[in-house]
């Protein structure tokens, strides 16, 4: 009799059906013999040749196995490719240099910020130390909350009101990662893990005037330029052009991934991840040159990863996410530690779930100290489980004395781009700094869909058919309210 062979590929049991006599190979977690996963439901159906792949199967399999690694490269590379994008967003778009500032201070600067926040207004540069070398920034006294980043996203330093300088002001050098005994008296020392680093701030004062004055201040140059350094310029946002500063989707991802990856020191961690690049046409050193079999697997990739990534962000399968047990808000900060280190592991789907939805991360954005840094609470569904619609009608209601010292604000995303809606309305947040209209027991009722209720214009705001969208709320110097969940919110609730 021939043998009848099936192989699964990337499931869960490998079952060989030799002759007569049926042999299965199942690790301990597999269902049983019963309800064995068959190879129509994972991975690529192959031909046996009696215990083995058959020759002209062979391609198949490695086919399936650059692809399978494709996707996990695709969701390694999301926090350094959205980086690196938006670094060519201000180098090119906006004209700006490592050694200036960008100022992203209205509702259309931020429209390409993924989840930006549209109460506050931003203070951003991206700094090449390999074209700088060691750099300076020259942070002014003020009522700020800001930070360093490597371009892996993992926070260097915080600068500011919670950083070294307690707000009064001071000297930062970032040192590249070649230079690790470089140490100048004077400075605060950042030694910095990747030689491409984000610097970003915010300026906590309400008042306009007193920003643009602090944002004047700041200074970013060259440590080798400080006698004379050139001035640090303000740029702004061309207004009227669209950009996104997200990661692309395609053969683009690729591109932009290849390009940053050398720059980049190659981490002991990250070595699996180049030799798996490698197979697909994508090494250090060398030009970006996949052919063109390599090219339909890498764009196959990029598409099946980004799903993934979806929902691994949006149907977060964490532990514990949900800050009441029994409501639909998940905690966006997922990541225990900048490091991005757990005991025995690396947090790789922490991290892809909050950097494919976000930018930046700090510790005080996960601060657990009541009354200062920030808390975020973020929500893809209604109460019935079913994923926000524009062209349906929502409203949620803030129980009155909200767990904030300074202030909350929700604020509503696109899901395709993760970044503000781009409503007509040109408005995409409601906060405790706008001027809504309160129940006379003190909570809010906030309304979300494609047009405004009667009469409640001022806590609406405007979704769009055919798009879906999700939230975030923020509280600025969360309370002990906001810790002990002693302050409840309920779900986003559809109105029929």
């Amino acid at each position: 009799m021939k043998n009848k062979c099936l192989i699964l590929i990337a499931g869960i049991s490998l079952i060989l059906n030799v002759g007569c006599e049926q042999k299965k190979i199942i690790n301990e977690t597999s269902p049983s013999d019963s309800t064995s996963v068959s190879v129509s439901e994972y991975g690529t159906q192959i031909k046996m040749d009696g215990e083995l792949p058959s020759k002209e199967s062979i391609p198949a399999l490695f086919d399936e196995m650059d692809f399978q690694q494709a996707t996990q490269c695709y969701l390694w590379g999301l926090p350094i490719v959205a980086f690196a994008e938006w670094q060519q967003i201000h180098y090119k778009t906006f004209n700006a240099t490592s050694n200036d500032l960008v100022f992203y201070n209205t509702y259309n600067d931020r429209l390409g910020i993924l989840t930006g926040n549209a109460t506050t207004p931003y203070i951003m540069s991206f700094i090449d130390l390999k074209a700088n070398g060691p750099t300076v920034i020259e942070m002014p006294a003020g009522h700020t909350a800001g930070g360093l980043g490597d371009f892996w996203q993992r926070e260097q330093a915080v600068i500011g009101e919670m950083g070294p300088d307690k707000g009064k002001g001071g000297k930062y050098i970032l040192v590249p990662p070649t230079m690790k005994d470089f140490k100048p008296a004077g400075y605060f020392i950042v030694p910095c893990t990747t030689v491409n680093m984000f610097f970003g701030f915010r300026a906590l004062d309400p008042d306009p005037k007193a920003t643009e004055t602090l944002i004047k201040q700041v200074k970013i140059y060259p440590y080798d330029k400080r006698a004379n350094p050139t001035p640090t310029k303000i740029v702004s946002p061309p207004a009227g052009k669209k950009w996104y500063g997200i990661q692309p989707t395609g053969i683009a991802y690729w591109e932009r991934f290849h390009a940053i990856l050398q720059n980049e020191p190659v981490e002991e961690r990250d070595r699996f991840f180049m030799a798996w690049l490698r197979n697909l046409g994508i090494e250090k050193g060398k030009p970006f040159a996949p052919d063109e079999h390599q090219k339909k697997i890498l764009i196959a990739a990029a598409a099946k990863g980004q799903q993934m990534a979806m929902a691994n962000s949006f149907n977060k399968r964490f532990a514990d996410v949900k800050h009441w047990p029994d409501k639909k808000w998940d905690y966006v900060m997922i990541i225990k530690d900048p490091s991005q280190h757990a005991e025995n592991y690396d947090e790789f789907f922490e991290r892809t779930s909050y950097f494919y939805e976000a930018v930046t991360y700090s510790k005080a954005m996960i601060s657990k100290t009541p009354n200062v840094g920030q808390a975020y609470l973020g929500s893809y569904y209604d109460n019935n489980g079913n994923w926000l619609d524009g062209a349906k009608n929502y409203t949620l209601n803030i129980p009155a004395n909200p767990p904030a010292v300074n202030f909350w604000s929700i604020t509503i995303y696109d899901t395709a781009t993760r970044c503000l809606i781009d409503n007509p309305q040109k408005n995409a947040d409601l906060s405790s700094r706008k001027d809504l209209i309160k129940n006379a027991d003190g909570s809010v009722d906030l309304y979300f869909g494609p047009k405004a209720p009667e009469g409640k214009e001022k806590n609406w705001v405007q979704t769009l058919p055919g798009k879906h969208w999700f939230t975030y709320m923020r509280f600025y110097g969360p309370t002990t309210a906001y810790f002990d969940k002693s302050w409840k919110m309920d779900d986003i609730k559809e109105v029929k």
